[in-house]
């Protein structure tokens, strides 16, 4: 019953984000903003390197913005790598991919899922994923959630439904993913994969609204 209530809310949200963005599609508004490739590479003691997107991947998510960056902490050892996937329009079914299903796709097996609270510098507390996934030995924790307008949300479905109520208020369909992922090690506890991607959360989310407009 929970799956086929979920179900039918997306393709209701869908259906009407579709028609009323068609209806709206001469006035939405595309704000500016710094592209992505301009996201500081050194974060404190953190520094990074860009991963090349293939131009398969670009095909699959579609006309968007996009950084995959791996961050390093050599201090510490520490090592997460960056996504960021940001739509300027979703008017034309142009829509954000969830990690549950591009995962997946590229041969990750999920392990476990849940939510936790995020309490970073700059921004309210805020809920995200939790994504345990394996590839044979090779186990990642995910961090990810859908960021538009300074508003932070774990549910795709709620990101759904404010993609609609944006679009009337304020004639915009733009919206982000974020996603922080970091290799666990061998008989490493979640808990300490998850301090390693915290401490890059909390030195990303206070920027995040230079690339992702309020």
């Amino acid at each position: 019953m929970t799956s086929a209530w979920r179900f039918w809310i997306t393709v209701v949200l869908l259906a009407s984000t579709g028609l009323l963005l068609q209806a709206r599609n001469s006035a939405e508004i595309i704000p500016a903003r710094e592209p992505l490739s301009s996201f500081p590479q050194t974060l404190g003691g953190w520094t990074s390197s860009d991963i090349p997107l293939s131009q398969d991947v670009r095909d699959v998510l579609g006309p968007g913005d996009f950084l995959l960056r791996d961050y390093q902490d050599p201090a510490n050892g520490m090592d997460a790598d960056l996504f960021i996937a940001y739509f300027p329009s979703q008017r034309s079914g142009d829509a954000i991919h969830s990690p549950k299903n591009c995962l997946p796709g590229a041969g990750w097996a999920p392990v476990s899922s849940e939510r936790i609270t995020l309490n970073l510098p700059g921004h309210a507390p805020f809920r995200v994923n939790r994504y345990l996934i394996a590839k044979g030995e090779d186990r990642r924790l995910v961090l990810y959630w859908y960021w538009a307008h300074d508003r932070a949300l774990a549910s795709e479905y709620m990101a759904k439904f404010y993609l609609v109520t944006d679009s009337l208020r304020e004639r915009r369909s733009d919206g982000s993913l974020i996603r922080l992922t970091t290799r666990l090690g061998t008989n490493e506890s979640l808990d300490s994969g998850q301090q390693r991607l915290l401490i890059l959360a909390g030195k990303i989310v206070p920027l995040v609204n230079s690339y992702v407009p309020r």
